[in-house]
């Protein structure tokens, strides 16, 4: 709990530490356990390690993600598949028509994707953490742009689309400031 949670923070500073791929397949080898909708599975990864690739992200980034972006040993972008439903004969072998259930409406196939594609960003920041990574999740970038570069139509990913960055590393723990407040059980939940 203490390294999932209690201990646990949003790293902005990060150690001269590389993240090994060893690192990277062990936190995606965790990810893909938990829970999707019918097992629909729609996140996707992309890893950003090299500076080329991160300066393609720079253009995209709030001007207060920037600095904290590119000193990241790797910036993720946490994208869902708007295809998802394709990979479904083999995520749900033992639901003939399946595929076709989740293909359509298109208002229903981004419900189903968005949906999913943040349970599983969640699941990749708990999973990260679990294999000694540090991470720093972002909102600040404009998605149309981080989709423009990353997922363009004619390319092999053009029917993701991004959600969530998130900066994988060595967090500097001298570098970080106190925990902000949280609310109450009784600010935030009902019992009825």
């Amino acid at each position: 709990m203490d390294l999932l949670f209690r201990q646990a923070r949003t790293h902005r500073n990060w150690l001269d530490q590389p993240v090994t791929d060893d690192q990277l397949r062990a936190l995606y080898e965790l990810m893909k356990l938990p829970p999707t909708s019918a097992n629909t599975f729609p996140g996707r990864v992309l890893l950003l390690r090299s500076a080329a690739s991160k300066e393609r992200l720079r253009h995209a980034l709030a001007p207060g993600n920037v600095e904290k972006t590119m000193a990241a040993p790797v910036t993720a972008i946490l994208a869902y598949d708007m295809r998802f439903y394709e990979k479904l004969p083999l995520l749900a072998p033992t639901r003939p028509g399946v595929r076709d259930r989740f293909a359509a409406p298109p208002e229903f196939v981004q419900k189903i994707a968005l949906q999913g594609g943040t349970l599983q960003a969640a699941y990749f920041i708990l999973a990260a953490r679990a294999v000694g990574l540090d991470c720093g999740p972002m909102g600040g970038f404009d998605n149309a742009k981080v989709d423009a570069e990353f997922f363009a139509p004619g390319t092999e990913h053009e029917f993701f689309r991004s959600n969530i960055l998130v900066n994988l590393g060595h967090g500097d723990p001298a570098k970080l400031s106190q925990r902000e407040p949280r609310l109450a059980f009784e600010e935030a939940c009902t019992l009825l």
